[in-house]
């Protein structure tokens, strides 16, 4: 817990990026290795349950980065993204209502995006905090 208050963004960038590896990996794996033996559609529960592993270290990230952040466009920013990714993966799971697989794509690679330019930009001083400029 330590390690994410302090590296919240590096963490967020990390499982952001590794979601994403792991959601256009999938397909490939799947098609080269299940489909050889019979059923195309079967996934191992243990590789559905990284889903779950990566929500929560990015709600994580994302909880301790909208605290840490100095713009809040970025907070709200990290915020909805991280909505939308767990909308997306829990409606993959239960299947509500149908939206393409590759939405998933967007909120994952904003998740990136948002931890890095937030990283790079906008962390408060631990002396003095920067004010809320939008």
């Amino acid at each position: 817990m330590i390690l994410i208050k302090q590296k919240s963004d590096s963490i967020g960038a990390l499982a952001s990026t590794l979601c994403l590896i792991h959601c256009v990996a999938t397909p490939f794996i799947f098609i080269a290795q299940s489909c050889s033996i019979a059923d195309c559609n079967n996934v191992p529960s243990w590789w559905g349950g990284i889903d779950y592993v990566f929500l929560i270290i990015s709600f994580f990230a994302v909880y301790r980065s909208a605290q840490t952040t100095s713009k809040n466009w970025i907070k709200y920013s990290l915020w909805v993204s991280y909505l939308v990714l767990f909308t997306v993966i829990i409606n993959e799971k239960s299947a509500w209502f149908h939206i393409n697989e590759n939405v998933i794509y967007i909120p994952a690679i904003a998740l990136i995006t948002l931890h890095l330019y937030n990283r790079k930009y906008c962390q408060c001083n631990h002396n003095k905090c920067c004010t809320n400029e939008g």
